[in-house]
């Protein structure tokens, strides 16, 4: 039984996913997204990848993946507050 449901759990994962896809081609398309924001969208998955590729695990590469996105959003708050600061 726990089979099953497990099964059905990473469908509708999936399933969300997919979805999410779909919505996100769609909004580009139309025009409604820009450029840049898939850019930084894109960045974590391209950065698990590359890391991936280069470490020995891949849980080691997502955890890496985690603490270089963590440092990266930390460094855009700053220097997106000392932007603002100065203008």
């Amino acid at each position: 039984m726990l089979n099953v449901a497990l099964y059905i759990v990473f469908a509708l994962i999936g399933l969300g996913l997919l979805v999410m896809l779909a919505s996100g081609i769609r909004s580009l398309m139309f025009g409604k997204v820009k450029m840049l924001s898939i850019g930084f969208v894109a960045v974590p998955p391209v950065l698990f990848l590359i890391l991936g590729l280069a470490m020995p695990t891949w849980t080691d590469a997502g955890i890496m993946t985690i603490i270089i996105s963590l440092v990266l959003t930390l460094l855009a708050l700053l220097v997106s507050g000392v932007k603002n600061l100065i203008s």
